[in-house]
């Protein structure tokens, strides 16, 4: 797989949900819930089934084959 595209954020965390809507991954909260509870998110080559995981600096992301790394605004 490619290197990830570098997604920047405003705050020292974020939600996995918004993230996701803020990458262009997905294009609503209630697709955002829809993917993860299906099982088809990772975060740092994890399954990961919480909407409402927080996010870091340096974590990488991955839906549908598309790769984004949460990065400093």
């Amino acid at each position: 797989m490619s290197e990830p595209v570098d997604v920047p954020i405003d705050d020292v965390v974020i939600r996995l949900g918004q993230f996701l809507k803020l990458a262009n991954l997905i294009d609503s909260g209630s697709e955002a819930k829809m993917v993860i509870a299906q099982g088809l998110v990772r975060v740092n080559d994890e399954v990961e089934l919480r909407r409402g995981r927080q996010l870091q600096v340096g974590d990488i992301v991955v839906l549908a084959g598309n790769k984004v790394r949460v990065s400093e605004g």
